[in-house]
């Protein structure tokens, strides 16, 4: 659609939502999209006024300057302008970089658009988280953790309509917390498709630049402080980042990938009822393990087949949703491990983005808790089990009564990733052939009463034939033949 037209049916859609405004004889215009209906819900219960005039909060430039030394976006700041600011130049947009609180730490690009920003407060040390200013490309992208693009009368502020904006979050590698984001704006006239892939490639540019920054100082650390591990002899310790990250083990001993040092804490606990006596370094921390290192291996069991997926880690049942019990899935049929690049393109196809699932792995390990997932492939190290290997196992077995039993239905049904639908497809078609194949009444009848089979004509047809003159059954079986060739 045309960038005007679109702007003109989002200006009546917003006047007819926010406004209560209905021209009498005008079709009614399409919803607001799930992402900007949260969005405007979001900031309106944080008292964000649509008449506002700007943003309530423009910091000093001293303060800002010493906020941008601080910030780690500093460093990638030369890839974000190589990436992003010649383009925004040419195409009459703005490049703009915040930190994880909407706080704009840099502007940069098209002289006459940043003049033109500077009447809407869209400048260096304004503030535009959504609590803030309400919906808008940066502030919606660091409330949703991912890449967004508002379009016009998508802002709830109506002094924005004019303005098109696409962004999205960067990550700390190390903890994976959101650090910033980064936008291109520009006036409504300027709006351009490719903007949103942009913005997501240049967040990912930065991310990788930050990892290989944090690669380059653990080697360094690692160089300075190994010395005090290789002092603790044949004693289990470990080597830590200052964030708790577990950067060196000896003995060969398991621990968590991550702990949580609180400041001045002299003791920690390991997550498996053992406690390490923390010292300090200049950088760092040195953990020393007493007594025998033994891992105490977390129990998993995933459901996946049938409606409701969940996952029980020892006594404690989590109910999943489908992407949680999408990655979950993934893992339990790769036990060996993928990479976040290899679970996007599982996931998503070409469409995926990688740091959406990293971010959803930080997420779900700390649902699970620790010793359950690992990283570096991300990959399930407790004592795993699921519904789907067992019925698989049953099948190579030719233990069709087993798979019957334990087969609830389809793997993860509404779940659209390409990977699953492969091995949904492949797993149904497996055990109905079986099935078919057993001469087995029995056997037969149980696949019939599942999701699976009780759609399937040529599983009733065969059913006619092989039950018994006198089965009870066969008047349901009827039934469901008129039902299925009708």
């Amino acid at each position: 659609m045309d960038p005007g037209d679109r702007a003109r049916q989002l200006s009546e859609l917003y006047d007819e939502v926010l406004g209560g405004v209905r021209v009498p004889g005008v079709p009614r215009p399409l919803e607001p999209r799930p992402l900007v209906a949260e969005s405007w819900q979001r900031s309106l219960a944080a008292s964000v006024d649509p008449e506002l005039d700007g943003p309530p909060l423009v910091l000093p430039s001293e303060l800002l300057e010493s906020m941008r030394e601080e910030h780690p976006l500093q460093a990638v700041l030369p890839i974000l302008r190589a990436t992003l600011t010649t383009i925004a130049d040419e195409a009459s947009h703005i490049m703009i970089v915040t930190d994880a609180q909407g706080l704009i730490l840099w502007r940069e690009g098209a002289a006459d658009v940043r003049r033109q920003a500077d009447r809407i407060a869209l400048t260096e040390g304004a503030v535009w988280s959504e609590d803030a200013i309400g919906t808008n490309g940066m502030g919606t992208a660091l409330a949703t953790d991912q890449p967004v693009q508002i379009h016009s009368a998508e802002h709830l502020v109506r002094r924005i309509h004019a303005w098109t904006c696409a962004a999205a979050p960067v990550h700390d590698p190390d903890t994976g917390k959101v650090i910033g984001a980064v936008d291109v704006s520009g006036p409504l006239r300027t709006v351009h498709p490719a903007m949103m892939a942009l913005v997501t490639a240049a967040a990912q540019l930065a991310e990788g630049q930050l990892r290989v920054r944090m690669a380059a100082a653990d080697e360094q650390l690692r160089a300075r402080n190994m010395r005090h591990l290789i002092a603790l002899g044949d004693a289990p310790g470990a080597l830590l980042t200052p964030s708790g990250r577990v950067l060196a083990v000896q003995p060969l001993a398991w621990l968590p990938d991550r702990l949580d040092i609180s400041t001045g804490a002299s003791r920690v606990e390991l997550g498996d009822g053992r406690e390490a006596v923390v010292e300090q370094l200049d950088e760092g921390y040195l953990l020393r393990i007493p007594g025998p290192v033994r891992r105490s291996c977390p129990q998993l069991r995933l459901r996946l087949l049938g409606p409701d997926a969940a996952a029980l880690v020892g006594t404690r049942e989590i109910a999943l949703t489908l992407r949680r019990a999408e990655v979950l899935a993934l893992l339990l049929l790769h036990p060996a491990g993928l990479t976040a690049e290899q679970l996007m393109l599982q996931l998503y196809g070409d469409e995926g983005n990688p740091a959406t699932v990293r971010a959803e792995m930080h997420r779900l390990r700390s649902l699970l808790g620790a010793g359950v997932l690992d990283t570096k492939p991300y990959r399930i190290i407790a004592d795993v089990s699921g519904d789907i290997t067992d019925v698989q196992l049953a099948l190579r077995r030719g233990d069709l009564a087993k798979a019957l039993e334990l087969y609830s239905g389809p793997l993860l049904g509404r779940s659209e990733a390409p990977a699953l639908r492969v091995e949904r497809d492949e797993l149904d078609a497996t055990l109905r052939r079986a099935v078919l194949d057993a001469a087995d009444a029995e056997l037969l009848w149980r696949f019939a009463q599942t999701p699976t089979g009780a759609e399937d004509l040529e599983v009733f047809e065969v059913l006619d034939r092989r039950l018994p003159a006198g089965d009870h059954r066969r008047a349901a079986v009827a039934a469901r033949l008129d039902r299925l060739a009708g």
